[in-house]
């Protein structure tokens, strides 16, 4: 039941991290300080019923998930934000959540071998993120414009927009590059992590439609905020299990 308690819990924490980090690209550190204040409730509670084991474990999930969580954010794998609910995940949970509904126990794919939940749910966040390229070629494959097929991989990245509706756009990278040669041509690039467009850039582009060097359409980048795949990656876990494990087993038993 306590389980079932904490993910109830977190729930809203979580969903509104996504749209924070939708809405302006950040998570304010006092989301992850009301949801560790709110749910040391649980901690308490949990020292409590489980005494020195349940400190044992909760010492070595939340001190192991924020050396390693703290290396990949040094190495720029992810924002603060990202981190600092990873971190929080590891103290509310300490252990892998297990319990039963209608005879069904979860999750559902058993449990894997590595008992972190947090490492699970940032496993099942990487291999979700994978997924949105895919959805990023299907979009574009609706929308489909012969200027496409000259960059078909920028189909599985980004999608093209109009110059003019730039002003109305925010978090959007350029993926091209432009810069004009001393023959007056315009020279392209791709910038693999996506420019970050600055409105000061459209009357530049604007200028060059009018000469005719570029199309009244560009290539950008969404950069979609990770805290979405933390959040898909965490019902994941809760409901079905290491989806990266399962896959391998899967995999290895063919």
């Amino acid at each position: 039941m306590i389980e079932i308690l904490k993910i109830f819990f977190s729930m809203p924490f979580l969903l509104y991290s996504c749209y924070s980090d939708l809405k302006s690209r950040r998570v304010s550190n006092r989301v992850w300080k009301y949801m560790l204040a709110a749910g040391s409730v649980f901690i308490i509670y949990e020292i409590f019923i489980g005494g020195t084991s349940y400190l044992v474990s909760l010492a070595i999930s939340g001190i192991f998930v924020f050396t390693v969580v703290y290396i990949l954010f040094q190495f720029g794998a992810f924002g603060g934000g990202d981190a600092k609910g990873l971190i929080v995940l590891s103290i509310l949970f300490p252990s892998y959540p297990v319990f039963k509904i209608s005879g069904e126990i979860y999750p559902l794919l058993g449990l894997p071998p590595v008992g972190f939940f947090t490492f699970t749910v940032f496993g099942n966040a990487l291999l979700l993120t994978t997924l949105v390229p895919l959805g990023m070629f299907c979009y574009n494959l609706l929308h489909f414009s012969p200027e496409m097929v000259k960059n078909p991989l920028y189909m599985f990245i980004g999608y093209r927009t109009e110059i003019s509706s730039l002003k109305y756009k925010k978090h959007l990278g350029l993926l091209e590059k432009f810069e004009l040669d001393e023959t007056g041509s315009l020279k392209r690039g791709f910038a693999r992590s996506g420019l970050n467009f600055d409105a000061d850039q459209r009357p530049e582009l604007e200028e060059y439609l009018k000469k005719g060097l570029i199309e009244k359409d560009i290539w950008v980048t969404p950069g979609l905020p990770f805290m979405f795949s933390i959040t898909a990656g965490f019902v994941a876990a809760i409901v079905f299990g290491d989806l990266i494990f399962y896959m391998v087993m899967r995999l290895m038993v063919r």
